[in-house]
């Protein structure tokens, strides 16, 4: 009670201001801390600094604009082209925020801390923002999307709830890998497209240039139809986009009244109040607090404990209706309850689910273990805890010989594998031992049974015989790059197994470059030697092309004899005796020599293809001309014990638990 009496003053919610018996049943009520206005988005835990209290005023005027002034609609772009700077420049201009962003809160609707650090979407968030045009006040819906091919599906999702979107395009930079595949995925969509040239205030801008690659490249441009200029920096030509976002996006085709409830969910996350909320597009009819839902894909029966809007912050309403977008709290205590892209009906209406739907599918599985076996509970906690904020990641018990327990969890692609290890790290101060990823393989017998292979220890269990098939994934790669790195860029591509697709122009100094490429590939180093052979330049965009049939072979390293299970992997056979030799040699550097001979040898089946040998250590002769003193040696064995808790035994030899990140690189 202490800390509302300290609060209290200082917040200017009703409850609040009735004194600490009222602020404490405001909080007992919305059980979302001091209130609904002031709960913060931020996931797994993280608490913000309390935002000031949303106009109730900016949600009625809201519910009194019809579907006809309504426009949903996102803004998909590469990396770095000034996306959420945008979306900071337009939440300024319309008044959702009262106050101008300064540099240190910038990227306003991006709340992760990996999101600002890296300069990435990861998970979808709305606004819903009021414009007004000719004396009339129009709704837009402003959907940010996760921009990275890992989370494709959910773009999709997304994109799917909009009627347009705003395609920007870096004006000093031109159009990116990222760029194609997003374009390509609005217009797979039907989506009305409205190009916009961005960061014209630089120095090197060159919106001429980049709007003929528009208009080449994707057909978009012409009389009304043309680029619009803005800078997301200054906010030149921010009026402008959203008059050009009324005019030229469609209303959403919606029934309100007619029509039985039905909502596309694109996003859902885990509050540690409230449980799962839900973000959701209502495509017909309305719902009530109090309301019985179901969805079409689990058919499990919820009762809706509150709606809102995000104005951008969460507000709450009584109802939601056709045409918006909101959120949507049912009490779910996991995500993995609600399936993304799922659909909403209620409980005693159902309806025909939308198209689309599709159960997510791990692209890449790695091994996660504690860098000491006493941490595995922490670091389980840990891992059940961030799940909660995403259904994608799929997380099974794993045991390894070398690293003791841990957890193998599969993943939507390497960036959201990386982006899951730097959430571990940093907000639950976990230090793991990743291993490299592996890409589910299939195996297909004389039969035509398949087989899922998730991890090197399964390729063991097959049953091998003649007739008996591997195939692994392949991905359409889109790579942009300038004129003088394409000889490099293609030659990486042959060393890679790849098969050429297309080879266009993008203008007078880049070209792009359409590569089918194993996904094994991908997960190796096939990124660091394109930005290394084109100078940084070069930018990759890829997405799923099916699988296809493959020589791949199981390398498994030995020390002294006894087989490392935690350095398995599957390789492609051409390859193996030069991978094999790569990580027999690369051991020897990092492993201490010993009083024996070691031997590291490189295995497939009963054959060995590569080996390297650690010297034994040379007696010392003179090492016992010299007892020392008593007290020294009890201080040097002391030390030697505490120095052998650090050390995991791989056969006969102790490795420090430091050299296994240097491995499984």
């Amino acid at each position: 009670m202490a800390v509302f009496a300290r609060l209290a003053p200082r917040c200017a919610c009703p409850g609040a201001r009735e004194g600490i018996g009222g602020l404490w049943r405001s909080f007992v009520s919305s059980a979302s801390g001091l209130c609904a206005r002031h709960y913060s988005a931020f996931e797994g835990g993280d608490t913000a600094a309390a935002q000031p209290p949303v106009e109730t005023d900016v949600a009625n005027l809201i519910s009194t604009i019809p579907p006809s002034r309504i426009r949903n609609f996102s803004i998909v772009a590469h990396i770095d082209h000034g996306k959420s700077t945008l979306a900071d420049r337009i939440l300024e201009h319309t008044g959702a925020l009262k106050e101008a962003l300064d540099k240190a809160s910038s990227q306003y609707l991006d709340k992760l801390k990996v999101e600002k650090e890296r300069g990435i979407t990861v998970k979808a968030q709305t606004a819903s923002i009021v414009h007004h045009v000719g004396g009339l006040p129009y709704l837009l819906n402003l959907v940010d999307t996760p921009g990275h091919v890992d989370f494709t599906y959910e773009v999709s999702r997304s994109l799917s709830a909009c009627e347009g979107c705003l395609l920007l395009v870096d004006a000093t930079q031109g159009i990116q890998a990222q760029t194609v595949s997003n374009c390509l995925l609005a217009l797979e969509e039907n989506l009305e497209i409205i190009s916009v040239v961005n960061k014209i205030d630089m120095p090197a801008a060159n919106p001429e240039e980049v709007t003929k690659q528009i208009e080449d490249v994707f057909g978009l441009g012409g009389e009304g139809d043309a680029a619009l200029r803005v800078s997301a920096k200054t906010g030149q030509g921010v009026p402008e986009l959203l008059d050009a976002v009324v005019h030229r996006i469609a209303p959403p085709e919606t029934d309100r009244e007619e029509r039985p409830f039905k909502a596309l969910i694109f996003d859902a996350h885990h509050d540690q109040f409230r449980g799962v909320v839900c973000l959701c597009r209502v495509i017909d009819g309305k719902i009530s607090r109090g309301d019985k839902i179901a969805s079409c894909g689990t058919k499990t029966e919820l009762e809706v404990l509150e709606l809102g809007l995000m104005c951008p912050e969460p507000t709450r309403t009584d109802k939601l209706e056709g045409g918006q977008i909101g959120y949507l709290v049912t009490g779910m205590k996991k995500t993995a309850d609600i399936r993304i892209g799922d659909t909403l009906h209620k409980a005693d209406q159902p309806v025909e689910a939308l198209a689309g739907f599709k159960p997510i599918k791990s692209m890449c599985f790695g091994g996660i273990f504690p860098s000491s076996t006493d941490e595995y509970e922490s670091l389980k906690k840990a891992i059940e805890k961030l799940t909660l904020n995403d259904s994608s990641v799929v997380v099974h018990r794993e045991s390894s010989q070398a690293l003791g327990p841990g957890f193998r969890c599969g993943f939507l692609g390497l960036l959201h594998m990386e982006v899951f290890l730097q959430r571990l790290e940093e907000e639950f101060a976990q230090s793991v031992i990743a291993t490299k990823p592996f890409v589910p393989l299939k195996v297909i017998d004389g039969e035509m049974r398949e087989k899922e292979i998730l991890s090197p220890g399964d390729w063991d269990e097959v049953d091998w015989g003649r007739s008996t098939r591997v195939m692994e994934p392949i991905v359409l790669a889109t790579i942009v790059c300038p004129n003088e790195f394409t000889g490099k860029v293609i030659q990486l591509c042959h060393d890679h197994r790849g098969h050429q697709v297309d080879h266009s122009a993008l203008g007078s100094q880049r070209v792009m470059l359409r590569y089918n490429l194993p996904l094994p590939e991908l997960a190796g180093d096939f990124y660091d030697s394109l930005k290394g052979c084109t100078s940084g330049y070069a930018t990759l965009e890829y997405e799923d092309a099916g699988h296809q049939d493959a020589d791949l072979v199981k390398l498994d390293i030995r020390v002294n004899g006894e087989t490392v299970d935690s350095l398995s992997q599957v390789v492609p056979r051409v390859n193996s005796y030069k991978t094999g030799k790569s990580v027999v040699s690369k051991m020897k550097n990092l492993l201490d020599r010993q009083v024996f001979e070691v031997a590291l040898q490189a295995v497939i089946g009963n054959k060995i293809i590569a080996r390297e040998t650690i010297s034994a250590m040379r007696k010392n002769v003179l090492a016992k001309c010299y007892g020392g003193d008593v007290s020294r040696k009890k201080k040097l064995l002391a030390k030697q014990k505490e120095g052998k808790k650090r050390l995991k035994r791989l056969g006969s030899v102790s490795v420090p638990v430091d050299v296994f990140p240097a491995l499984l690189k």
